[in-house]
């Protein structure tokens, strides 16, 4: 696994791979349940949807199926306005993105949060700029799947018909859903271990390999990589 990659493009979760978002998550989805009467989560829990649509997630930990858009909607009352910006970068992402940057590469980020809160947050960490395309979930079921997002970001880059993209483009994130949404594109997954997967949730769903640092990423970029279990 020592050799290099032809690798032209990077795609970089947000969620537990760019920032750490958990406390705006956590006080937020707290609230809402608080709200509709649901008992409140702990932490745990909450860590344990963090990545995927909620509607994927909190049926997981009690909210039922019937109720789940008025669960979502009121988070949304309270994150769009409080709970985004209370969230960090994690140490090191600025140099990250500075690095592969000067190894030529192109970044863009795809998260499953949708766009109309994705956006304002790159902006509060001014990072915007420095990202190709900027994929997010729509509000609809159009976009909202990791794969989905994934297949956006493709297209606004102009390689969705790349026949084999595993050796140009690689994502990188911390949950399942990032790997098996990668693999329906044929494309690597980096998984990272800041974020809030473990390494079996990562190696399970296929990882090629797994970063503990932000500062690893671009090196493990570049390296060539054989599809899981070949």
């Amino acid at each position: 696994m020592s050799s290099r990659a032809d690798r032209t493009h990077v795609l970089l979760d947000l969620d537990g791979t760019l920032s750490d978002s958990e406390p705006g998550i956590l006080n937020s989805l707290r609230w809402a349940c608080e709200i509709e009467g649901f008992p409140v989560p702990t932490e745990a829990e909450v860590r344990s949807v963090i990545g995927p649509p909620f509607e994927i997630g909190l049926p997981s930990i009690g909210i039922p199926d019937d109720a789940l858009e008025r669960v979502i909607d009121t988070y949304r009352d309270r994150y769009a306005t409080i709970g985004a910006y209370e969230n960090t970068l994690y140490d090191g992402i600025i140099d990250m993105l500075d690095a592969l940057s000067a190894a030529g590469y192109s970044l863009s980020v795809a998260t499953a949060k949708p766009e109309v809160t994705a956006h304002p947050i790159l902006e509060y960490f001014d990072i915007s700029h420095r990202f190709e395309v900027r994929a997010g979930a729509s509000l609809t079921s159009e976009r909202r799947t990791k794969a989905q997002v994934i297949d956006h970001a493709l297209r606004e880059l102009g390689i969705h018909a790349d026949p084999d993209p595993w050796d140009h483009v690689i994502m990188v994130g911390d949950r399942d859903h990032d790997v098996l949404g990668a693999m329906q594109h044929h494309i690597p997954c980096i998984g990272v271990l800041w974020g809030y997967g473990s390494i079996e949730e990562l190696m399970k769903a296929g990882a090629v390999t797994l970063a503990e640092t932000p500062a690893e990423v671009v090196d493990l970029v570049g390296r060539a990589y054989r599809w899981p279990g070949a």
